[in-house]
């Protein structure tokens, strides 16, 4: 941010509320929420003051990046060819619930979901090339606090 001052430009991130770490902005005033949305607001604006910088848009993801894998799991066949039963077991799992807000306890969580049927999944090579496959239309139409930053990107760009 420092190495690019011109006013037009914008940074954000994409982190995993899922095992922030303790120092992170805002984790004692979070830490007091129940509700997930509220939480990673908060997360969100104790960053965005942390950095101040008009230019910054703080995103983190509820619960972790496999919860945009889980707005449409059957799409891990791409990269999981042979895998039709486990990856049902996903598909049936998810059902219609928001995929933002399965569990976040260390054994429920999204990716410990999707390891848990398979094993070989790998979040780093395969998960980006799903998600690619799920595409955005899909991951915003299920994921609502992921699409409100989307359309926010999508709007600064349209404003240009």
């Amino acid at each position: 941010m420092k190495e690019d001052g011109h006013a037009e430009c914008r940074f954000t991130t994409m982190f995993d509320l899922y095992k922030l770490p303790g120092d992170f902005p805002g984790h004692t005033d979070a830490g007091r929420e129940n509700d997930p949305y509220r939480k990673v607001q908060v997360f969100e604006n104790a960053l965005k003051d942390d950095i101040d910088d008009r230019r910054f848009i703080p995103y983190i993801q509820l619960h972790e990046f496999e919860a945009l894998i889980l707005a449409d799991p059957g799409k891990l066949d791409w990269e999981y060819l042979d895998h039709d039963a486990p990856i049902q077991c996903l598909v049936d799992m998810v059902g219609n619930q928001n995929p933002e807000m399965i569990d976040d306890t260390p054994e429920g969580a999204p990716s410990r979901r999707i390891l848990h049927e398979l094993p070989e999944y790998d979040k780093a090579n395969s998960g980006v090339l799903v998600a690619e496959k799920i595409g955005l239309q899909t991951m915003k139409t299920k994921c609502s606090h992921f699409r409100t930053w989307v359309e926010l990107l999508e709007g600064l760009a349209k404003a240009r």
